[in-house]
């Protein structure tokens, strides 16, 4: 007689993992969060770069901008991300990130440094897109206004658009780094350790695999959670500020009129 299906769980091994975690896996998490931040910021940058870029009226701006989005929206993360790591050196002749990379006083892993350029490139892509819309949703006659009374395209975008347009950009740009702190978890593939990373030597010593993977998701749920709380509270913080933002603008637009008009009296 066959014998019925058992559960086999550890919970005291789960519960010291996640409540009693070891300084390997603290460590893992600092780079989780630090690597998600700054791939973040990165793509932010480049990608505001490249939304401003496909709004612009030079047609090679333009394509530039479709044919970037093209490539980094078309093909996986993971593809990309082995693409700089492995190949780009090959393609090269020499190790662009060898296992210790000095920059100035930081020491930092090679493989890391590739990844946070991975998802940077990757994730700048999608902030294009994020930051033309929210841009595009902005009334034009704001541009208008801003360019009548004798501010430069750049000075407009700069004091009167761009102000009104990040309240927009912010949630998106949230959940983006909410996508950020689970996609480091590919980092592992190319030997950076992180949390995953981390979670399978672990596993792989204690042969614990379902709690370690569970553990490990808490983790992940928790970091999550706590920067969808932020983005929360950051965001009603913005709605404040971008109502002070549309009269500060008006303010802003109104003012050289002022002026032009009690020149001309």
């Amino acid at each position: 007689m066959p014998h019925a299906p058992h559960l086999v769980f550890d919970m005291p091994f789960f519960l010291h993992f996640v409540f009693d975690p070891r300084p390997a896996l603290l460590q893992g998490l600092v780079v989780t969060v630090l690597g998600a931040a700054i791939a973040q910021l990165l793509g932010t940058v480049i990608g505001v770069v490249l939304g401003l870029s496909g709004m612009h009226r030079a047609l090679p701006l333009r394509v530039l901008n479709q044919g970037y989005i093209w490539f980094f929206r078309g093909t996986p993360v993971l593809v990309q991300l082995v693409l700089i790591y492995f190949g780009l050196p090959y393609l090269v002749g020499f190790d662009l990130f060898p296992a210790v990379m000095s920059l100035g006083p930081l020491h930092l892993s090679g493989a890391l440094v590739a990844g946070v350029i991975a998802f940077g490139l990757h994730e700048a892509a999608y902030m294009s897109e994020i930051t033309r819309a929210s841009v595009g949703s902005i009334d034009p006659g704001q541009m208008e206004a801003a360019l009548a009374v004798g501010m430069t395209p750049a000075m407009a975008m700069r004091r009167i658009v761009l102000p009104q347009a990040v309240p927009l950009i912010v949630p998106a740009l949230g959940n983006q780094f909410n996508n950020m702190l689970k996609t480091t978890a590919l980092l592992s593939v190319i030997g950076v350790s992180e949390m995953f990373r981390v979670a399978e030597q672990m596993q792989a010593a204690t042969f614990m695999t379902f709690e370690v993977y569970l553990g490990v998701s808490v983790y992940y749920l928790m970091l999550t959670g706590v920067w969808t709380f932020i983005q929360h509270g950051l965001e009603s913080w913005l709605s404040r500020g971008g109502r002070n933002g549309k009269r500060q603008s008006a303010k802003a637009t109104k003012a050289p009129r002022a002026r032009a008009a009690s020149g001309n009296s």
